[in-house]
Protein backbone atom coordinates (compact mmCIF):
# COMPACT_ATOMS: atom_id res chain seq x y z
CA UNK A 1 0.00 0.00 0.00
CA UNK A 2 3.21 2.21 0.84
CA UNK A 3 3.61 3.14 -2.75
CA UNK A 4 0.03 3.32 -4.01
CA UNK A 5 -1.76 6.83 -3.75
CA UNK A 6 -5.82 6.30 -2.82
CA UNK A 7 -7.94 7.47 -4.77
CA UNK A 8 -12.14 7.41 -4.17
CA UNK A 9 -14.15 8.68 -6.65
CA UNK A 10 -17.99 9.35 -6.48
CA UNK A 11 -20.73 10.90 -9.35
CA UNK A 12 -19.20 14.18 -8.66
CA UNK A 13 -16.08 14.11 -6.35
CA UNK A 14 -12.29 12.40 -6.47
CA UNK A 15 -11.41 12.06 -2.52
CA UNK A 16 -7.18 12.04 -3.15
CA UNK A 17 -4.10 12.24 -1.17
CA UNK A 18 -3.08 15.56 -0.15
CA UNK A 19 -0.11 17.02 -2.02
CA UNK A 20 2.13 19.45 -0.76
CA UNK A 21 0.73 22.58 -2.34
CA UNK A 22 -2.70 21.49 -1.41
CA UNK A 23 -2.39 23.93 1.57
CA UNK A 24 -3.18 26.59 -0.61
CA UNK A 25 -6.46 25.40 -1.35
CA UNK A 26 -6.85 24.44 2.35
CA UNK A 27 -6.26 27.85 3.90
CA UNK A 28 -8.72 29.20 1.38
CA UNK A 29 -11.58 27.88 2.67
CA UNK A 30 -10.47 27.45 6.72
CA UNK A 31 -9.79 31.04 6.21
CA UNK A 32 -13.67 31.51 5.75
CA UNK A 33 -15.58 32.60 8.91
CA UNK A 34 -18.35 30.40 8.26
CA UNK A 35 -16.17 27.22 8.14
CA UNK A 36 -14.01 28.35 11.46
CA UNK A 37 -17.85 28.77 13.45
CA UNK A 38 -17.27 25.33 14.63
CA UNK A 39 -13.69 24.68 15.04
CA UNK A 40 -11.47 26.02 17.57
CA UNK A 41 -9.59 28.65 15.52
CA UNK A 42 -10.45 32.00 15.42
CA UNK A 43 -8.28 32.42 12.34
CA UNK A 44 -5.65 29.64 10.06
CA UNK A 45 -2.53 30.88 8.69
CA UNK A 46 -0.53 29.83 5.72
CA UNK A 47 1.78 28.15 8.49
CA UNK A 48 -0.53 26.23 10.75
CA UNK A 49 -2.32 24.80 6.97
CA UNK A 50 1.22 24.04 6.18
CA UNK A 51 2.15 22.11 9.46
CA UNK A 52 -1.14 20.06 9.01
CA UNK A 53 -0.02 19.25 5.40
CA UNK A 54 3.20 18.14 5.71
CA UNK A 55 1.57 15.91 9.10
CA UNK A 56 -0.85 13.88 6.66
CA UNK A 57 1.77 13.16 4.29
CA UNK A 58 3.84 11.71 7.53
CA UNK A 59 1.13 9.90 7.75
CA UNK A 60 0.60 8.80 4.60
CA UNK A 61 4.12 6.81 4.89
CA UNK A 62 3.44 4.74 7.86
CA UNK A 63 2.82 0.90 7.82
CA UNK A 64 0.53 -0.25 8.77
CA UNK A 65 -1.54 2.95 7.52
CA UNK A 66 -4.27 3.59 9.60
CA UNK A 67 -4.78 7.12 8.52
CA UNK A 68 -6.41 8.43 5.27
CA UNK A 69 -6.77 11.85 5.41
CA UNK A 70 -7.24 13.15 1.84
CA UNK A 71 -8.47 16.44 -0.02
CA UNK A 72 -11.96 16.56 -1.96
CA UNK A 73 -11.90 18.10 -5.24
CA UNK A 74 -14.87 18.81 -7.47
CA UNK A 75 -14.85 16.18 -10.44
CA UNK A 76 -13.34 17.11 -13.51
CA UNK A 77 -12.10 20.08 -13.08
CA UNK A 78 -10.36 18.99 -10.13
CA UNK A 79 -11.56 22.23 -7.62
CA UNK A 80 -10.48 22.05 -3.99
CA UNK A 81 -13.34 22.08 -2.02
CA UNK A 82 -12.79 20.72 1.58
CA UNK A 83 -10.76 16.94 2.84
CA UNK A 84 -12.22 14.06 4.81
CA UNK A 85 -10.82 11.18 6.27
CA UNK A 86 -11.09 7.77 7.85
CA UNK A 87 -9.15 7.03 11.22
CA UNK A 88 -8.32 3.72 13.08
CA UNK A 89 -6.43 3.59 16.32
CA UNK A 90 -5.42 0.36 15.26
CA UNK A 91 -5.73 -2.13 12.56
CA UNK A 92 -6.62 -4.80 14.94
CA UNK A 93 -9.64 -2.60 16.31
CA UNK A 94 -11.55 -3.35 13.46
CA UNK A 95 -13.11 0.26 14.27
CA UNK A 96 -12.54 3.70 12.79
CA UNK A 97 -13.95 7.12 12.92
CA UNK A 98 -14.36 9.33 10.14
CA UNK A 99 -14.79 13.52 9.36
CA UNK A 100 -15.06 15.81 6.82
CA UNK A 101 -15.12 19.36 5.98
CA UNK A 102 -16.29 21.40 3.25
CA UNK A 103 -15.59 25.16 1.64
CA UNK A 104 -18.81 26.87 3.19
CA UNK A 105 -18.94 28.05 -0.77
CA UNK A 106 -20.12 24.13 -1.57
CA UNK A 107 -22.70 23.65 1.72
CA UNK A 108 -25.96 22.31 0.50
CA UNK A 109 -25.32 20.43 -2.22
CA UNK A 110 -25.06 17.41 -0.70
CA UNK A 111 -20.98 16.86 -1.05
CA UNK A 112 -20.91 16.06 2.39
CA UNK A 113 -23.45 12.66 2.04
CA UNK A 114 -21.46 11.82 -1.01
CA UNK A 115 -18.43 11.67 0.92
CA UNK A 116 -19.20 10.63 4.01
CA UNK A 117 -20.72 7.72 1.69
CA UNK A 118 -17.88 6.77 0.58
CA UNK A 119 -15.88 7.09 3.72
CA UNK A 120 -18.43 4.16 5.11
CA UNK A 121 -17.74 2.58 1.57
CA UNK A 122 -14.43 2.48 1.72
CA UNK A 123 -14.11 1.55 5.22
CA UNK A 124 -16.15 -1.44 5.05
CA UNK A 125 -15.12 -3.09 2.17
CA UNK A 126 -11.47 -2.25 1.72
CA UNK A 127 -10.36 -2.24 5.50
CA UNK A 128 -13.10 -4.47 6.47
CA UNK A 129 -14.07 -2.87 9.43
CA UNK A 130 -16.98 -3.64 11.96
CA UNK A 131 -17.93 -0.15 13.30
CA UNK A 132 -17.71 3.32 11.89
CA UNK A 133 -18.01 6.10 14.06
CA UNK A 134 -18.08 9.96 13.91
CA UNK A 135 -18.95 12.75 16.10
CA UNK A 136 -19.84 16.19 15.28
CA UNK A 137 -20.85 19.45 17.44
CA UNK A 138 -24.56 19.21 18.81
CA UNK A 139 -25.21 23.05 17.27
CA UNK A 140 -23.52 21.86 13.74
CA UNK A 141 -27.59 19.89 12.84
CA UNK A 142 -26.31 20.10 8.98
CA UNK A 143 -23.42 17.72 10.29
CA UNK A 144 -25.62 15.84 11.89
CA UNK A 145 -28.09 15.21 9.32
CA UNK A 146 -25.36 14.07 7.33
CA UNK A 147 -24.44 11.29 9.59
CA UNK A 148 -28.13 10.23 10.01
CA UNK A 149 -29.01 10.35 6.53
CA UNK A 150 -25.94 7.88 5.76
CA UNK A 151 -27.57 5.40 8.13
CA UNK A 152 -25.87 5.93 11.41
CA UNK A 153 -27.29 6.01 14.72
CA UNK A 154 -26.73 8.55 17.49
CA UNK A 155 -24.84 7.02 20.20
CA UNK A 156 -25.23 10.03 22.96
CA UNK A 157 -25.08 13.56 23.64
CA UNK A 158 -21.61 14.00 25.38
CA UNK A 159 -22.91 17.55 27.56
CA UNK A 160 -20.30 19.92 27.47
CA UNK A 161 -17.47 18.22 26.85
CA UNK A 162 -15.37 20.69 24.07
CA UNK A 163 -14.02 23.65 25.24
CA UNK A 164 -13.74 26.18 22.38
CA UNK A 165 -14.34 29.84 21.80
CA UNK A 166 -14.70 31.13 25.24
CA UNK A 167 -17.47 28.70 25.99
CA UNK A 168 -18.54 24.77 26.46
CA UNK A 169 -20.30 22.70 23.45
CA UNK A 170 -22.10 19.77 23.50
CA UNK A 171 -21.20 17.25 20.94
CA UNK A 172 -22.93 14.26 19.66
CA UNK A 173 -21.29 10.70 19.02
CA UNK A 174 -22.90 8.74 16.04
CA UNK A 175 -21.77 5.35 15.03
CA UNK A 176 -22.97 2.43 12.22
CA UNK A 177 -22.28 -1.30 12.21
CA UNK A 178 -20.89 -3.27 8.99
CA UNK A 179 -24.37 -5.25 9.32
CA UNK A 180 -26.44 -2.05 9.76
CA UNK A 181 -24.63 -0.90 6.84
CA UNK A 182 -25.25 -3.89 4.43
CA UNK A 183 -29.02 -3.70 5.68
CA UNK A 184 -29.42 0.00 3.92
CA UNK A 185 -30.14 0.63 0.59
CA UNK A 186 -27.50 2.42 -0.17
CA UNK A 187 -25.80 1.18 -3.96
CA UNK A 188 -22.40 -0.61 -3.01
CA UNK A 189 -20.21 1.39 -4.94
CA UNK A 190 -19.80 5.00 -6.01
Amino acid sequence: MKDRKMILTTKRLVLREFEEEDWRGTLAYQSNPLYLRYYPWTHRTESDVQAVVRQLLAQREEEPRTKFQLVVTLAPEGQLIGNAGIRMKTMDDREADIGYELDPRYWGYGYATEIAHALLLYGFRELGLHRIWAWCIAENTASAHVLEKIGMRQEGRLRENRWMKDRWWDTLLYSILEHEWQAQEFPRSL
